[in-house]
């Protein structure tokens, strides 16, 4: 079975794809990634400090904000009216593990809302720690989850 990207039409240019005929459906995707950093830079963010403010609380409210302005963000990607966005940030030892999940109800998926809203979030914490970690490495940014639509449920091996 050979798949075709959906955002090329016929003539090679990129294109938006027409969600007007498919069906609107109950839509959630879940994504995640980290952000790692010295011991000592995850205490102070765990702890909440920093010049400006919480770290974590921070994140989360960017990551809720970048998943809401997906759109403006990526070029084809559809406006979406987002039903829940919840960004959640983990402590680990040598940084944070960044989960957002997002739903709606609609013809086409949340995927990159939820990709964006970990991505920003973990941006955000570099932003904010930057001051005393240059060394912070942001990656593992991936879909986890995605359920509704016509391709079902989908989820990663690795998780």
């Amino acid at each position: 079975m050979t798949k075709k990207l959906t955002h090329v039409g016929a003539d090679g240019a990129a294109r938006m794809v027409d969600v007007s005929v498919k069906d609107v459906t109950a839509r959630e995707a879940v994504a995640r990634g980290r952000i790692v950093m010295s011991k000592a830079t995850a205490r102070l963010a765990a702890a909440g400090g920093g010049k400006k403010g919480d770290p974590i609380q921070v994140a989360r409210l960017a990551g809720i904000m970048a998943a809401k302005r997906t759109a403006d963000l990526i070029p084809l990607c559809h406006p979406l009216q987002l039903a829940f966005v919840d960004v959640v940030l983990t402590t680990r030892r040598d940084g944070f593990v960044i989960e957002a999940r997002v739903r709606t109800s609609g013809p086409t998926g949340v995927e990159m809302e939820a990709l964006t809203a970990v991505s920003v979030a973990a941006l955000t914490i570099y932003d904010m720690l930057k001051a005393v970690d240059k060394t912070m490495e942001i990656g593992s940014i991936h879909l986890v989850e995605k359920r509704g639509g016509r391709s079902g449920h989908y989820r990663a091996a690795r998780s």
